[in-house]
């Protein structure tokens, strides 16, 4: 069979081709036609309202444009739940409502010393506009008489009650905070040794007494040294001397001595004349004695 043979189609084969094209065709563009035909005829160009569907489409694109602001207006800062005193917030208060910590803290700096009014709020710079807007009808502010005489009023300082140490009862001294049974007990002992104290110091004298309990109980009283038990160095023995816890049986044998060379004290100072009395002994037992 020749090359060339191959390709050779009759007359009525070539027909059959050019007739099976067309039907494509047909079944092709028959449905588009139509279509077109039909949307022709049910659209009526003059009774469409072209100024209203200009309209609507603006007014569409209006709303959604206003929606996209206020969402994205709202997304950053947030409305109060409730109306609020702008001077009882903290720090995390203003943080919700959208500012950060840096202008929290600022804000806070303002509210400290007081403000009564959203033009006061206004000032605050670092509160933007937008926020000013969402909480101005959220606020509500104290009368500034009223808030000044609270401040000053919270200045006063209340004077506590203090206990007087020399007269005391055990019932009284255990009403102090750090004092039980035990430290009352203990305090009155070493109170009736020594004829009682002239300086809140000496508590520390008492058995068992330390720093962090005499702290506790320092700030609670006071003492009047005019209940000081005294001793007379011009009539009292040797006994009744020594019986006193700063002076030693040595001590009171000399100022006896002494007492009966000068034939009386005139003075106390005069005790510093005796070799075993030192300066600092002196000053420890002069509140205890008397001519």
């Amino acid at each position: 069979m020749k090359r060339s043979s191959f390709f050779n189609v009759s007359r009525n084969n070539k027909k059959g081709i050019i007739l099976l094209s067309l039907i494509t065709l047909v079944i092709i563009f028959t449905p588009r036609i139509l279509s077109l035909l039909n949307f022709n005829s049910d659209f009526d160009a003059e009774s469409f309202p072209v100024e209203n569907w200009n309209t609507k489409s603006f007014e569409r694109k209006t709303e959604f444009t206003s929606y996209k602001s206020k969402k994205s207006y709202n997304s950053r800062y947030s409305i109060p739940t409730q109306k609020f005193d702008p001077n009882q917030y903290s720090q995390s208060d203003w943080m919700k409502l959208g500012l950060s910590i840096k202008q929290a803290n600022v804000v806070l700096k303002f509210t400290k010393r007081g403000i009564y009014s959203n033009e006061d709020l206004k000032k605050i710079f670092v509160i933007p506009d937008d926020l000013f807007e969402l909480i101005k009808d959220s606020t509500f502010y104290p009368d500034k008489l009223q808030k000044d005489f609270t401040a000053k009023f919270e200045k006063i300082e209340v004077k506590k009650e203090l206990l007087e140490i020399n007269s005391a009862t055990e019932e009284q001294l255990i009403e102090i905070k750090g004092i039980g049974n035990f430290f009352a007990k203990q305090i009155i002992k070493k109170r009736e040794e020594l004829g009682g104290f002239y300086n809140k110091s000496q508590l520390m004298e008492v058995w068992k007494m330390d720093e962090e309990k005499f702290g506790n109980i320092e700030s609670s009283i006071y003492i009047d040294s005019k209940l000081i038990r005294k001793i007379s160095i011009n009539d009292a023995s040797i006994d009744e001397l020594k019986k006193h816890p700063y002076i030693r049986w040595n001590i009171a044998n000399s100022i006896v001595k002494m007492r009966e060379q000068k034939n009386g004290f005139h003075s106390i100072e005069e005790l510093k004349e005796s070799v075993i009395i030192t300066e600092e002994k002196f000053q420890k037992i002069k509140p205890y004695i008397s001519l």
